[in-house]
């Protein structure tokens, strides 16, 4: 029996090019390429610019998402657009311009809206994918996570590990958004991605609307663990960190500035990071979230770092600049800072305070010793 042998065309190209650091093109040279291309080569010397770069070059741009925008039209998908099986979630990701339209904020990645209507619920599921929830406006929705119903408000940040399983519904009688973030484009380059579907329907007693969830009666007390529990978790265990008490830790460090004390990230920009309480670490193995405060009339230091990040507005009014773009922030706008482009923000004089919350993938690249920050003291 005859082999049979693969005809299709190599999608390798090469091209001899008269260039600096490049050989001479001759006959010989293409034949040679025509050689690299039939055995699926490619060598260093033609690629080695775009391989290895005098510094990091995101694929994604700066983009800025309008949160009055995306609210109106998460609620017209939620009177068109039912929450189940198959869809799973009514949540509409944010799409980076430079990314090819795939549904992902930066290359790491993938931020939403997700909007659920009064009395609806979400469907139990688990995915291996780390995720959060950071709620901007609202109340009335219950996020329930391995049985444990946690409470979602304004100012709430909720994160999960991978591979726990959870839903949500809504107790209120209005519909509430907020915005999801997951490491779901990291988890589809890397291809260790698992999804599992749950139960369609939750108990009567998990759908409960307690004050407090099960995790913080456990975990929600500063300097305090209990020795009950296993502290040395990949991800937090602590299902929910509270607006007042993110809101104490930054009125605090500004606070401390006015009196002459350290306490501030630079002049006018208290900062704090969300940390998993047994560890002291972040709070999921490939995501850093963290909350930001710039005085009325102040602005942060000028900063680039390895690694995207996404922004958003809690409260206030600003202006932000990323890159070559700038922009008038206010409350709930979104906006991506790509790998290594410069960041600053500023706060108008006349708002209380430019409030915002950021996530981004530094402790992917801390653990492959690959991250770098670069502050500009000048911009101070």
């Amino acid at each position: 029996m005859a082999a049979v042998i693969d005809t299709l065309p190599s999608p390798v190209r090469l091209q001899a090019v008269a260039a600096p650091g490049q050989p001479e093109p001759t006959p010989a040279l293409s034949q040679l390429y025509r050689g690299f291309e039939e055995e699926l080569l490619v060598p260093l010397w033609t690629q080695i610019g775009s391989l290895m770069p005098p510094h990091p070059r995101s694929k994604a741009a700066p983009h800025l998402w309008r949160w009055e925008r995306l609210k109106q039209l998460a609620a017209e998908a939620g009177q068109l657009v039912p929450v189940g099986r198959g869809g799973e979630r009514r949540a509409i990701a944010l799409a980076n311009p430079a990314l090819g339209g795939q549904p992902y904020a930066t290359p790491t990645l993938w931020a939403a809206i997700q909007y659920l209507m009064p009395g609806e619920h979400a469907p139990e599921h688990r995915h291996t994918q780390n995720a959060f929830r950071f709620v901007v406006e609202g109340e009335g929705v219950w996020t329930v996570v391995n049985g444990d119903a946690v409470r979602m408000a304004r100012g709430d940040f909720l994160p999960q590990a991978g591979w726990n399983w959870h839903a949500h519904h809504n107790a209120a009688t209005e519909p509430m958004a907020w915005i999801d973030g997951l490491d779901i484009p990291f988890a589809y380059y890397t291809e260790s991605q698992f999804f599992e579907h749950g139960r369609d329907h939750l108990s009567e007693a998990e759908c409960a609307t307690p004050e407090r969830s099960r995790s913080e009666r456990l975990w929600a007390h500063p300097g305090l663990r209990p020795l009950s529990q296993q502290a040395d978790t990949p991800a937090t265990p602590l299902l929910a960190y509270r607006w007042a008490d993110t809101d104490r830790a930054l009125a605090d460090q500004l606070a401390l500035e006015d009196e002459g004390h350290p306490g501030v990230l630079s002049p006018g920009h208290a900062a704090v990071r969300f940390t998993h309480p047994g560890t002291g670490r972040d709070v999921l193995p490939t995501m850093r979230c963290e909350m930001h405060r710039v005085r009325a009339g102040g602005r942060t230091r000028t900063w680039r770092e390895v690694g995207g990040s996404v922004w958003q507005v809690f409260d206030g009014t600003g202006s932000v600049t990323v890159g070559d773009k700038s922009w008038r922030v206010q409350r709930g706008d979104l906006f991506v800072v790509p790998s290594w482009q410069p960041f600053s923000a500023s706060c108008d004089a006349q708002a209380a305070s430019l409030d915002l919350f950021r996530f981004g993938d530094a402790p992917i690249f801390e653990a492959l010793n690959q991250y770098r920050l670069q502050v500009d003291d000048a911009s101070a």
